[in-house]
C-alpha cells in the first residue's frame, strides 16, 4: 500500500513537472515576434489565409517542436549536436545562435518593444530616460526570475504562461466575436505562393534556432523530475515539444483570424498596432491595457529563457565563469543596448540570424533522418558535407543580399530553384548530404568485410 501510494504520488509529480516544462517552453517561445507576425500575415494572405497559415504552422511550430526533440535525441545541448560537422564549426556555429537569439539581439528586443508597444502608448513618452527606468525594471526582474535555473520552470510555467495564455484568448475570443469577417483579396507573395510566404513568416518568429537554444532548459528539467535518463527523457520532451507546439499553433491561428477580420487590416504595416487597435475596438480603454499586459508577459517570459538559456550554455563553454555572472553580464548587455535603441544592432544581427536559418534547419533534418540508423552508421559523413554545404549557401546567399559577390554570385545562386524565396539552399544540400550517405554506406561495407 505505501509502495502503491509512492508511486502514485511521483506519478502526479513527474505530470506536474510535464505540464510546467511545456507551459515553460511555449511562454519562452511566445515573445514579441511570435505575437505580431500572424495578425499581419492574417491581413496580406485575405482569402488565402488557409495555405498561408499551414505554411506559417510549419515554420513557426513544426520546425521548433523536431529542434527540441533533435537536442534531447543527441544529447544535452546545440553544441552536442552540431560538433558532428567538427569542433571548430560547432563552437563557432552554437556561440553565434546563442549570441544571436540573446544579448546581442533578441534579449535587448524584448526590452524595447515592451517599452515601445506597451509603455510609452500609456505614458505618452518614449523619452530616453523613460526608457532607461522601465528597462531597469524589465531586465532587473528577468535577472531576478533567472538568477536560480531551477526556479525557471516554476516561475514560467506556473505564473506567467497562465497569465498570458488567459490575457490572449480573451483578446482572441473578444475580437472573433465582434468583428466582421473580410473578404479581401490576398497581396504581395500571398497571392502566388502563400504557402511559402507562410513559411518564410514561421521562419522570422526564430523558433527553429532559440529551440536549439532552450532545449538546455527542457532536458535539464525533465531529467531531474522523475524522467530518468535516455529514452525516458526523450519521450518527455517529445510530449512536453508537443504539447507547447499545440498551444503555439492555437494562439497563432488566433492572432491571425485576428488580422483577418479586422476592418482595414491590409492598411497595417505591423502587427503591433493592428493588435492594439483590435483591443481597443472590442474592449475600449480598457483593451490598451490588457494588449500591454500581453506584450509585457510575453516579452517577460522570453526574456527569461533567454537569460537563462545563454548563460547555461556559456557557463558549460567556459566552467570557471559561473551561471550567475554570466546572468549579470548578459543582463547588463542587454539594459544598455535596449535603452539606446536597437536600430545598429538590428543592422547586423538580422544578416546573422538569415545566415544561421538553413544550417539549423538542415542540422536538425539530418539528425532526425539518421537516428533510425544510428546503430549501423554514425551518419558522419552525411552529416559534415549537408552542414557545410548549408553554410557555404547561406554564407553565399547574406553576401549577396548585402550587395557583396557581384553579379557573379548572383548568376551561381540563381541556378538552384527557390532562391527568388530564400529556399535555395535546400537542392545543394540535399545532394552533398546524398553523397555523404553514398560515403557513409561505403564505409560501412568497408567495416563489414
Amino acid at each position: 500500500m505505501t509502495q502503491t501510494v509512492k508511486d502514485d504520488s511521483t506519478r502526479r509529480s513527474g505530470t506536474a513537472a510535464l505540464i510546467a516544462t511545456s507551459l515553460t517552453l511555449f511562454s519562452m517561445f511566445f515573445g514579441a515576434g511570435n505575437l505580431i507576425f500572424p495578425p499581419i500575415m492574417g491581413a496580406s494572405a485575405g482569402s488565402n489565409l488557409g495555405p498561408a497559415m499551414i505554411g506559417f504552422l510549419i515554420g513557426g511550430v513544426a520546425l521548433p517542436v523536431v529542434s527540441i526533440i533533435t537536442i534531447a535525441l543527441s544529447g544535452t545541448d546545440m553544441r552536442d549536436l552540431v560538433s558532428r560537422a567538427g569542433r571548430p564549426f560547432g563552437l563557432a556555429f552554437s556561440c553565434l545562435v546563442y549570441l544571436s537569439i540573446g544579448a546581442f539581439y533578441a534579449l535587448p528586443r524584448t526590452g524595447a518593444v515592451s517599452f515601445s508597444t506597451a509603455v510609452a502608448p500609456i505614458i505618452g513618452s518614449q523619452s530616453t530616460i523613460a526608457s532607461l527606468v522601465f528597462n531597469l525594471i524589465f531586465f532587473g526582474i528577468a535577472f531576478y526570475l533567472s538568477w536560480n535555473p531551477s526556479h525557471v520552470i516554476d516561475s514560467l510555467g506556473k505564473v506567467l504562461t497562465p497569465l498570458l495564455l488567459g490575457l490572449l484568448v480573451l483578446l482572441v475570443f473578444l475580437c472573433l466575436a465582434s468583428l466582421p469577417a473580410s473578404h479581401d483579396a490576398p497581396t504581395g507573395t500571398y497571392v502566388s505562393t502563400p504557402l511559402a510566404a507562410g513559411l518564410l513568416d514561421g521562419y522570422m518568429t526564430m523558433d527553429s534556432i532559440a529551440a536549439l537554444a532552450f532545449g538546455i532548459i527542457v532536458v535539464t528539467s525533465l531529467g531531474h523530475t522523475g524522467g530518468g535518463i535516455g529514452a525516458k527523457v526523450v519521450r518527455r520532451t517529445s510530449l512536453a515539444a508537443a504539447i507547447a507546439g499545440s498551444l503555439l499553433a492555437l494562439v497563432y491561428v488566433g492572432l491571425g483570424l485576428i488580422g483577418h477580420v479586422i476592418p482595414g487590416g491590409q492598411d497595417y504595416t505591423d502587427g503591433a498596432s493592428l493588435l492594439a487597435d483590435a483591443a481597443q475596438m472590442t474592449m475600449g480603454w480598457p483593451g490598451q491595457l490588457v494588449f500591454g499586459l500581453i506584450v509585457l508577459t510575453a516579452c517577460m517570459t522570453t526574456a527569461v529563457g533567454l537569460i537563462a538559456a545563454t548563460s547555461e550554455f556559456f557557463h558549460r563553454l567556459i566552467p570557471a565563469v559561473s551561471y550567475r555572472t554570466w546572468i549579470v553580464i548578459f543582463t547588463l548587455i542587454s539594459y544598455f543596448l535596449a535603452s539606446a535603441g536597437l536600430s545598429s544592432v538590428l543592422a547586423v544581427a538580422v544578416p546573422i540570424i538569415t545566415f544561421l536559418y538553413p544550417i539549423a534547419i538542415t542540422v536538425v533534418a539530418v539528425t532526425i533522418a539518421a537516428h533510425p540508423l544510428r546503430l549501423l552508421t554514425p551518419a558522419q559523413w552525411t552529416f559534415r558535407l549537408a552542414a557545410w554545404t548549408a553554410t557555404a549557401w547561406s554564407g553565399a546567399t547574406t553576401l549577396a543580399q548585402i550587395g557583396a559577390g557581384g553579379s557573379f554570385l548572383d548568376a551561381v545562386l540563381t541556378w538552384s530553384p527557390g532562391q527568388g524565396l530564400q529556399l535555395g539552399w535546400i537542392l545543394p544540400t540535399l545532394i552533398a548530404s546524398a553523397i555523404g550517405a553514398c560515403i557513409d554506406a561505403r564505409l560501412i561495407t568497408r567495416a563489414d568485410r
